[in-house]
């Protein structure tokens, strides 16, 4: 078998933005094994020292060279974490000379800015629309007229972990509402949902895999049934084509793809913090 390959993320500052980009690199390799760590505010040379100790130990216990994305824009630190003797990819090195080239100006360094509290607007933005998602979660409060958009669905579909997404990354204020027995059978889109048809949009999943995921939540319950699973599915979706709501499988894709399909969809553009 072959060895697992050590990935670090290291970064001046979160790691968010080494850690995303390395995410999006290292899964379109799906032949080999890797084994990720995230190394946050690396920011003077004792602790990159100490990162490349831990990175070279860390490659020797695989017996396989040791892959760093690093998003530091010190370059004194950037050469002492080489010392590990990584493969080291800087995730900002392609851009920075085309862009100097352009702009007509330097770069200035400026340790950790990237998911910084730089915009304080854009900062609670985010935070109220993170306590939005919050309390409009599973149909607790039902006032929508201050959301953005309303995720419908059956419940274990994927609506709250997208909502709180939306919050975090594009400051969406995003409501979610679970289709209960009672509004399936009714077969028509709830009349509390009625009158925000156009922030409406629909999320379903394959009855096995929310058979799983109800089965982790409530083990050997009705709720976790492969047939109420499969009804319900077929109820929700029955109801969302005949209302004319657009809908999305949450089976295979990723939460980041959910979102940006409902923000397209719903005509929504959002910067991304």
């Amino acid at each position: 078998m072959d060895a697992v390959r050590p990935v670090f993320y290291v970064s001046d500052g979160t790691g968010i933005t080494a850690e995303t980009i390395g995410h999006s690199l290292l899964t379109q390799f799906t032949g080999t094994r890797f084994q990720t760590d995230r190394l946050p505010f690396v920011d003077t040379p004792d602790k990159a020292r100490e990162a490349a100790d831990r990175i070279r130990r860390a490659g020797q216990a695989a017996g396989v060279r040791p892959i760093v994305v690093n998003s530091c824009v010190d370059a004194g630190l950037t050469a002492l974490l080489g010392e590990s003797g990584a493969l080291m990819l800087d995730v900002f090195a392609p851009f920075i000379e085309p862009l100097e080239r352009e702009l007509g100006q330097s770069r200035q360094q400026r340790v950790g800015q990237a998911h910084g509290m730089v915009d304080f607007e854009a900062y609670h933005r985010r935070i109220n629309a993170m306590n939005y998602a919050l309390t409009h979660d599973d149909g607790v409060r039902l006032d929508y007229d201050e959301a953005d958009l309303i995720l419908v669905g059956v419940s274990r579909a994927g609506k709250t972990p997208t909502c709180i997404y939306l919050a975090l990354h594009h400051g969406v204020k995003a409501a979610n509402y679970p289709l209960t027995p009672e509004d399936l059978e009714d077969e028509r889109l709830p009349a509390k949902l009625r009158q925000y048809r156009q922030k409406l949009f629909g999320l379903t999943i394959d009855p096995l895999r929310l058979q799983q995921i109800r089965q982790e939540r409530r083990a050997n319950s009705r709720y976790a049934q492969l047939d109420t699973c499969r009804r319900e599915v077929a109820q929700a979706e029955a109801m969302l084509r005949r209302e004319g709501i657009e809908m999305l499988s949450t089976t295979h894709a990723s939460i980041e793809e959910i979102s940006s399909r409902v923000l397209e969809h719903l005509g929504i553009n959002r910067e991304m913090y």
